[in-house]
């Protein structure tokens, strides 16, 4: 009941996880409000039916730019934003590389010219391609200037690399080096955009259904936050036993430093429950005397 829009008959809601915090985001929210708000406003439809008036049913729900911060959290690390390939401006950035003083200047244009090559035949296969031949910057600085950019893929082009008709591509996700034919270009490097998406996924999605966990006793579920899960438990939803839940689990909560104190909430109850509510199953909350309802997702928040 806490978590339900005010005024609405109930809510649902996609929560997120944040693996490096160990806490839950709410994700996206719908808000199924009943005929509260066309009774206030006198919104009315006619009946096919009777040919009556009726008050509406009506819902709200929104997805919102905090979705941006979750990807940010639930993907980056310590070089910068990682991206998923299906979201990214940029997908695929061209950097050369073996520029140096000896190189002559016919060499130098060939390398250029076979950069903006490759980001024609990708912009071509459909991917989104900036080729960076700025001067006045090392490719050392470029490599940092686009990883913290969370480009999905660099490709590296060097004079050997044109010799030998390849390059280099490395994935931002793991930072993975992988040597490719140029020949190939066009197919591999939207397969691979494809691999990292499905790698990113994943490894989000695992880490968070590997901190979900069942518990019934109240010192599992203190264990559980303590080592950053999301607990699953039956619980009675009566307010007041959640805030006392609350207030219980507060204690040695500090996940980051200088974070406030902060104790385990209700985030949702989940369509598919773990387990089926029994006559001997309690409450969460220790010494609570009503039968639980239902197994609560509960957590610490954003």
């Amino acid at each position: 009941e806490k978590e339900k829009f005010a005024g609405g008959d109930y809510t649902t809601t996609v929560e997120a996880y944040i693996s490096a915090a160990g806490r839950a985001i709410q994700g996206a929210t719908s808000h199924h409000l009943g005929q509260n708000f066309s009774k206030m406003f006198d919104i009315t439809f006619e009946s096919p039916q009777t040919g009556e008036k009726e008050f509406v049913y009506q819902n709200s729900w929104g997805i919102t730019t905090r979705t941006i911060g979750v990807l940010v959290m639930v993907h980056g690390d310590n070089n910068g934003l990682v991206l998923p390939p299906r979201v990214a401006c940029l997908q695929v950035v061209i950097v050369p590389c073996g520029i140096t003083n000896n190189l002559k200047d016919e060499d130098r244009n060939a390398l250029y010219n076979e950069c903006e090559l490759y980001e024609k035949e990708l912009k071509e296969a459909g991917v989104r391609v900036k080729a960076d031949l700025r001067e006045n910057y090392s490719p050392g600085w470029k490599y940092n200037h686009w990883e913290l950019k969370g480009v999905p893929i660099r490709v590296e082009v060097g004079p050997r690399d044109m010799k030998n008709s390849q390059y280099v591509a490395v994935r931002r996700d793991n930072l993975e080096k992988l040597t490719m034919k140029k020949s190939g270009l066009k197919d591999d490097i939207p397969a691979l955009l494809e691999t990292i998406q499905t790698a990113m996924f994943a490894k989000a999605k695992n880490e968070m259904t590997e901190r979900v966990k069942v518990v019934t006793k109240f010192e599992d579920f203190l264990d559980g936050l303590e080592n950053k899960c999301l607990l699953q438990a039956p619980f009675c939803g009566v307010e007041a036993c959640e805030d006392q839940i609350k207030e219980l689990s507060k204690k040695d909560s500090d996940l980051e430093p200088g974070a406030p104190s902060m104790g385990a909430k209700s985030l949702c109850i989940p369509f598919t429950q773990p387990a089926q509510v029994v006559d001997n199953d309690k409450c969460i909350r220790p010494g609570c005397c009503n039968k639980p309802l239902f197994y609560t997702m509960f957590g610490r928040s954003y």
